[in-house]
């Protein structure tokens, strides 16, 4: 490996920190954790409503182990801190999806309120954005806006569903209510992106790992076995 990288938990193979019977590598971060940063980030669960959501997402973690799919979780999760008002941002390309996940809230009980990417069908060019990107479509994603209009709505979770790189980090910034995410956008593989982590090492490497040498036939009928 190059010497100028940093190394970090990705480069950790024992996880000592949830084991606690194996050995921490010599640049483990729980290791050379400063004390301070450890009290700051436990002294943030006792801010707002931090503790709560941490004890309802430890609970839904536990009672729906490998048992809820995503969408009852966010419902289990609203019920306990009390969300009764669900707002949901989404990707006009997914409507469809938005309108389903909306109709299994109001037969559980939740209200429902969405706001769509494209609200307000601001022209991309007013903010600066190049006249060329306007090609797939002129009206700019607004997820400043959807954060705002969802917070005049006083909702009380908010529920990302397909918003595009960027625009999701745009619309976690301005929230006002805590967010969850439904779907992640990825349309190459059908907003299932950790499809292409899964095949990094076979049909995706040319892409991901251009430099790389490349394997011979043999090694090639091995990764088709």
């Amino acid at each position: 490996m190059k010497k100028d990288i940093t190394f970090s938990c990705v480069d950790c193979g024992t996880q000592n920190c949830k084991f606690k019977n194996r050995k921490y590598p010599e640049f483990c971060l729980t290791t050379h954790l400063k004390e301070e940063d450890k009290e700051w980030a436990l002294e943030r669960y006792a801010e707002n409503k931090n503790k709560e959501i941490m004890i309802a997402s430890a609970e839904v973690e536990f009672e729906g182990y490998c048992q809820w799919t995503r969408v009852q979780e966010i419902m289990e999760f609203a019920r306990k801190i009390g969300a009764h008002r669900i707002g949901i941002a989404n990707c006009i390309g997914l409507i469809n999806e938005a309108r389903i996940f909306a109709k299994i809230l109001r037969a559980n009980g939740f209200e429902a309120y969405a706001v769509i990417c494209k609200v307000a069908g601001q022209a991309k060019t007013s903010v600066g954005i190049p006249e060329k990107c306007e090609s797939i479509g002129p009206a700019m994603c607004n997820p400043i806006l959807q954060a705002r209009l969802l917070n005049e709505a006083q909702t009380d979770l908010n529920v990302v569903i397909g918003l595009c790189v960027g625009h999701d980090s745009l619309f976690y910034k301005y929230s006002e209510a805590y967010v969850t995410t439904l779907v992640t956008k990825d349309r190459v593989t059908g907003n299932n992106p950790v499809a292409a982590l899964y095949t990094a090492n076979s049909y995706y490497k040319k892409k991901f790992f251009p430099n790389e040498p490349k394997p011979s036939f043999k090694e090639n009928e091995e990764d088709h076995k």
